[in-house]
């Protein structure tokens, strides 16, 4: 069973950075294809972005590009989001999720992890 743990959460001000991590559990192929969706108060969950098992190639939703970073070490088998110049509007829940294919707004996806909140202030 896949189990993935998120860490790095917090308050930051607009314009600030956090990094999120997401660890897979021992056991988890390092393969999988990993990523990031975030759910607002209030609002449905959204894709922002994943990287593929092997290849490292990186999607992102629009409004996150440019502004953050998604990177995987397969050493450690963990999936990090590198976030600069924060918004009001990046506040939410972000929880990793993991897949042996891929990572997408349009799959299914089995693994998630618990949620760790971003909050950004003015």
């Amino acid at each position: 069973q896949v189990q993935l743990a998120e860490s790095g959460g917090g308050s930051v001000q607009a314009g600030g950075s956090l990094r999120l991590s997401c660890a897979a559990s021992t056991g988890t192929p390092n393969n999988y294809a990993m990523g990031w969706f975030r759910q607002a108060p209030g609002k449905e969950r959204e894709f922002v972005a994943s990287v593929s098992g092997t290849l490292g190639i990186t999607k992102y939703q629009d409004s996150v590009k440019g502004r953050f970073t998604i990177s995987k070490d397969n050493s450690l088998n963990t999936c990090y989001l590198q976030m600069d110049s924060l918004k009001i509007e990046d506040t939410a829940v972000y929880y990793c999720a993991a897949d042996p294919y891929y990572v997408g707004p349009d799959r299914y996806l089995e693994f998630w992890g618990q949620g760790a909140l971003v909050t950004v202030s003015s």
